[in-house]
């Protein structure tokens, strides 16, 4: 599958933005979402999950009750709202896909997108 993320941009803090993630190529149904994070300087980290058919989700502890991943499968899109934004937040978003396994499991991500910048200024 195919993956192309955008949304990104520079926000004040406590603003909020949408990310989307585009997905073409296969049955965007067969796969469970994630959206994970790199800053400067730090390791990718995950950020949020969705299962296949978008009943259940699974957060960070650090963006949880600030953003929200949902899916809608008839348009093959997966979305993170983020809210309440913070300047640790800023970082490079990355969408991901993967076949097999569930959406607790933050491994196994097989397909990346290209990555969209969120910067959140002071």
């Amino acid at each position: 599958v195919q993956l192309q993320a955008s949304g990104g941009g520079s926000v004040q803090a406590g603003g909020s933005l949408r990310l989307s993630c585009a997905a073409s190529g296969r049955t965007f149904s067969n796969y469970v979402m994630g959206w994970f994070r790199q800053a400067p300087g730090k390791e990718r980290e995950f950020v949020a999950s969705i299962s296949r058919s978008g009943g259940s989700t699974y957060y960070a502890d650090s963006v949880k009750g600030r953003f929200t991943i949902s899916r809608d499968n008839a348009k093959n899109t997966v979305y993170l709202q983020m809210d309440s934004l913070k300047p640790e937040d800023t970082a490079v978003y990355y969408c991901a896909a993967k076949s097999s396994g569930n959406a607790y499991v933050h491994l196994g991500f097989g397909s990346w997108g290209q990555g969209t910048q969120v910067t959140v200024l002071q």
